[in-house]
């Protein structure tokens, strides 16, 4: 999870010692110092923009007892949670919210993120629009929806883009793990990217200085759960987007556990590993192939020894997917790029890319061929190759992919 630093070693490569001389080296603190800085800021935030009960909040801010909660706060801000509180004038805060769109109004518990500028927000939106899984995720009056669980709470979200940040409503009975959920909205709109830099590097290659004409940001819009992505990205193998969508939400209706009350379009939370791993796939109008490495996926997942957040770095990654039935480098790469928010994932097969990067009239060959050269000129892009590919994907207007 997003508060255990000593989990990073294994997702990122490297030895536990190593991160903490990295940190040190960069930020000049261990990365539990870096970790406990976080909780004290969030909370900070749930103070500024929540009417959460303290303790509550504490436990959402990812404390585990109100007293280590009160002693950070005072040693970080010089005044208690009460005091800091009472300074925020949360009401006003909620009130205007609630007058710009019914979706953060009563009963919401409202959150602001904000974005690395520039933030185009909108073309993130217009990329989820196109693979919202029916009766998961909705994307409607420039705002993304979808339904989430939390402590055995299901429930929904609303995100809003704005020109300098991402507004959030949650909606849960029991709101917990909040950090988390910030956490995984922020990750979706990616919102911390440093687009400047990432641009000013690919656009030495000619190419994508023509994707990218015009184009003053550019994110990699990531998954809400690795499982879901990975689901959905062999559902789409060889099919177009709308067929996977279709797909995704035949199995969510088939499987996924509902809501307790309809949100709009919103009716169900997406199947969790087990629930797939012991249903027969079948039914939903997979074949025997693909139905099998769903089951094969959600077991692995379900029984532990498939975990998403100690694959390692990207080539690990990549290796560890690919050992399983019907999951070959495309799908392992889209999984790694969107659900790992590995940077240089590159699936060098994707039709769409292969379209652009071939000359008219150049040399074609066997898709192995066309991936190799795929491959090899994307090597100039590292270590932004994901931005490159999602450049690719998007022209000539945002959102618009080409496979």
């Amino acid at each position: 999870g997003p508060l255990r630093p000593a989990g990073a070693p294994g997702r990122l490569g490297v030895t536990d010692r190593h991160l903490r001389r990295l940190f040190a080296q960069h930020l000049g603190a261990s990365p539990l110092a870096v970790a406990r800085t976080r909780r004290v800021h969030f909370a900070r935030r749930l103070l500024d923009e929540t009417t959460l009960p303290l303790g509550v909040l504490a436990v959402n801010a990812g404390f585990t007892n109100v007293r280590r909660f009160n002693h950070a706060m005072r040693s970080t801000f010089r005044r208690t949670p009460s005091e800091l509180r009472r300074l925020a004038r949360t009401h006003v805060a909620q009130a205007r919210r609630a007058a710009e769109d019914p979706a953060f109004g009563a009963g919401a518990l409202t959150l602001t993120l904000r974005a690395r500028l520039p933030f185009d927000g909108a073309a993130v939106l217009a990329f989820l629009s196109a693979r919202a899984i029916p009766g998961v995720e909705q994307v409607a009056n420039g705002m993304y929806c979808r339904t989430i669980e939390a402590n055995d709470t299901r429930g929904w979200i609303a995100a809003r883009p704005r020109a300098d940040r991402l507004d959030i409503a949650v909606h849960l009975d029991a709101p917990g793990d909040l950090i988390r959920v910030a956490t995984r909205a922020g990750r979706m709109f990616d919102i911390d990217a440093d687009s400047a830099h990432i641009l000013a590097h690919l656009r030495r290659d000619p190419l994508l200085a023509r994707a990218l004409a015009g184009r003053r940001d550019l994110r990699v819009p990531a998954a809400w759960h690795p499982f879901e992505l990975a689901v959905r990205a062999v559902l789409g193998q060889q099919i177009s987007v709308r067929g996977a969508a279709t797909l995704a939400g035949r199995l969510v209706r088939a499987f996924g556990a509902p809501l307790p009350a309809p949100a709009g379009t919103l009716t169900h939370v997406f199947p969790s590993a087990r629930a797939l791993a012991e249903a027969d796939l079948r039914g939903i109008g997979l074949t025997r192939s693909r139905a099998e490495t769903l089951r094969v996926l959600a077991t692995e997942v379900a029984e532990g020894r498939l975990n998403f957040e100690r694959l390692g770095n990207l080539d690990a990654a990549v290796h560890a997917l690919c050992a399983l039935p019907g999951i070959g480098p495309w799908t392992a790469q889209y999984v790694a790029m969107r659900a790992l928010g590995e940077p240089d994932a590159f699936p060098a097969g994707d039709l769409g890319l292969i379209r652009a990067l071939d000359r008219p009239g150049g040399q074609r060959g066997s898709p192995a061929a066309a991936a190799r050269r795929s491959a090899e000129r994307a090597e100039r892009w590292r270590p932004w190759r994901a931005y490159a590919v999602m450049a690719l994907w998007t022209k000539p207007h945002p959102g618009e992919k080409s496979s």
